[in-house]
């Protein structure tokens, strides 16, 4: 069994910075794309990054230029940090990966719990 743990939400002001981290773990022989979804109160889940495992990134428009995402590929770890937060950031971020385990013939998709990010004065 695979599980992706995810850590450093909370509450900061607009213009803060704040740093998530999602850890991968159980049986995994790989890991392909990973990346970070959030999901605002009444709002559908939508990407916010994606990192794939050679390292390519892709953002949405909305956080260009403010948010970074890395990984570790060792740790099967991976992170999301964000600076210049605005209110409109306020959402519950999602961890997401594929993940190859030695128990099954084709990659599966894996979310963690979520981390409730709220940016207000």
């Amino acid at each position: 069994q695979v599980q992706l743990v995810e850590s450093g939400g909370g509450l900061v002001q607009p213009g803060g910075s704040l740093r998530l981290s999602c850890a991968a773990s159980g049986r995994i022989s790989s890991i392909g794309t990973m990346g970070w979804y959030r999901q605002a109160p009444g709002k559908q889940r939508e990407l916010v990054a994606t990192i794939t495992s050679s390292g390519s990134t892709n953002y949405d428009d909305s956080v260009k230029g403010r948010f970074t995402i890395s990984r570790d590929n060792a740790n099967n770890t991976q992170s999301l940090q964000m600076t210049s937060l605005k209110p409109e950031d306020t959402a519950v971020y999602y961890c997401n990966a594929d993940v190859k385990s030695p128990f099954y013939v084709r990659t599966r998709n894996y979310w963690g719990q979520g981390t409730q990010v709220t940016v207000s004065s």
